[in-house]
């Protein structure tokens, strides 16, 4: 049974004002079913939908291409970077901000001007619920102690990469991974130290998603360009292995401590590793797997596809697709809310 609390990704479409909240005709808050909260990155807005029947309960308005989010361990708050663009390979100055959204009332709560730091991509969130930010401009890693009422970052930490994209938090946020897509960089930071200097390695060409081991003491890189998966001591930032994957390894989770799951998005698949990198099933989607959600207590993935602009709904004890629902344009980061008890 998966038991990782993740974040995962999905699609919207059409573009609403800033901070504009919209229900869907007639929706009920559907309390008692577990809601799939969708960066909708395409459609500029974050879509609440109902996990099991695909209803879309509520849509809140945001800038131009929100993209990377992470939820408090009370469900109260998500917080939403604000690239601003729409991939890593447009030019551009992008976003400068991380968006609050309060989840009780599905709205836009306020925003949080993290300027000089722009292109706001990768999201982290530590057990003491103090969120990380990455800004890929100037590759540094933002840190806000109180997210919830923070007007401005408490801390700023370099990482020495360049176009840093994405981290891997430890779960008591001591340690922060960040790949740098153009450095090919994986960069050990500590983020409430920065007088110690990051700790890099080069796993391979265009290093962008990673995770960490359930004990925390291996990090799992898919390095795209080299095609590999790559397995890296969280500690010494040494190779321990590394195994050519075919395809193009977008995004990589930790299913448990036996189990890896990983999105190709040039295969379009969806393929399960052992820890030592060997493969041991796969799963061909109708759509393009650019990331996935875990369910915190079943064994079920909710992965986003672009291009179809839908969710997939996968058993992973089967790995098989047992549901699916549309959402809005080009799926993007998202978190499954399971249902009160």
């Amino acid at each position: 049974m998966v038991t990782r609390r993740t974040v995962i990704k999905a699609a919207g479409a059409g573009t609403l004002a800033s901070g504009l909240t919209t229900p869907a005709a007639g929706a009920p808050r559907a309390a008692e079913s577990d809601v799939l909260v969708v960066v909708e990155k395409g459609s500029h807005a974050v879509g609440f939908y109902d996990a099991a029947s695909g209803q879309r309960l509520q849509t809140v308005g945001l800038p131009d291409y929100p993209h990377e989010m992470v939820v408090d361990s009370r469900g109260r708050f998500a917080y939403v970077g604000h690239y601003g663009v729409r991939m890593a390979s447009v030019v551009g100055e992008g976003g400068a901000a991380v968006f609050v959204i309060d989840l009780v009332e599905r709205s836009l709560a306020r925003t949080i001007d993290t300027r000089p730091f722009n292109r706001i991509h990768g999201m982290g969130i530590d057990r003491h619920d103090r969120l990380y930010a990455l800004s890929e401009e100037k590759a540094v890693l933002l840190g806000f102690d109180a997210p919830s009422t923070d007007q401005a970052p408490t801390r700023a930490v370099p990482t020495h990469g360049v176009k840093t994209h994405l981290f891997t938090l430890s779960r008591d946020g001591e340690r922060a991974y960040v790949t740098g897509l153009l450095s090919h960089t994986v960069s050990l930071v500590r983020p409430h130290d920065a007088s110690v200097p990051p700790l890099l390695v080069t796993p391979g060409q265009l290093p962008e998603s990673s995770c960490l081991s359930r004990d925390e003491k291996t990090l799992f890189v898919g390095a795209r360009k080299s095609s590999s998966l790559v397995a890296i001591d969280a500690r010494t930032m040494k190779v321990r292995r590394s195994r050519k994957v075919g395809g193009d390894p977008l995004r990589v989770y930790t299913l448990d401590d036996e189990r890896l799951l990983v999105t190709d998005i040039v295969a379009g698949t969806l393929t399960v590793f052992s820890t030592d990198l060997r493969p041991v099933r796969s799963l061909q989607l109708d759509g393009t797997p650019a990331a996935v959600s875990l369910h915190p207590g079943r064994p079920l993935a909710y992965v986003s596809l672009l291009g179809t602009n839908r969710i997939a709904v996968v058993d992973l004890d089967r790995l098989a697709v047992v549901g699916g629902f549309g959402t809005q344009l080009e799926p993007d980061s998202s978190v499954l809310l399971p249902a009160a008890s």
